[in-house]
């Protein structure tokens, strides 16, 4: 019984540590559709204004912020550097009220210096956004 639990300790801890890394050699942007309307009416492109719910985690599963937490879309103009370059690239094309993952390589979020005391340096950044709203340039 000893053995068994044992054994449980070591696989949990071996499972933990390959999912806090699968990240951890991401160079280039990945975007996933987690959810696209039927109808797609208008598209993000460089310089619309574009309202955003978002969730932004570590890949240790640490959350560093929240529009939805807050209750408040976040907005910005799209291609405008007002942002990090994964959201700026990762966003173009998406339709009014789609949903997509976005896997930031440091690269295009905060790059060596990180955004202490939340965000270390070098890390990747995984998001989930929804688009809100597209005002059109």
């Amino acid at each position: 019984m000893r053995s068994l639990v044992v054994l449980a300790l070591i696989v949990v801890a071996l499972a933990t540590f390959v999912l806090s890394h699968k990240y951890d050699d991401i160079t280039r942007l990945q975007v996933g559709v987690k959810y696209r309307p039927v109808e797609c009416k208008v598209q993000v492109e460089q310089g619309d204004s574009i309202d955003v719910h978002y969730e932004g985690k570590t890949t240790d599963g640490n959350e560093f912020d929240s529009s939805v937490k807050r209750g408040t879309p976040f907005t910005f103009r799209v291609g405008q550097g007002s942002v990090i370059q994964g959201w700026d690239t990762g966003l173009l094309g998406a339709c009014e009220g789609e949903k997509r993952k976005l896997v930031i390589p440091s690269h295009m979020g905060y790059g060596e210096r990180g955004s202490p005391p939340k965000i270390p340096a070098n890390a990747v950044l995984i998001f989930d956004v929804e688009v809100v709203k597209i005002n059109k340039k």
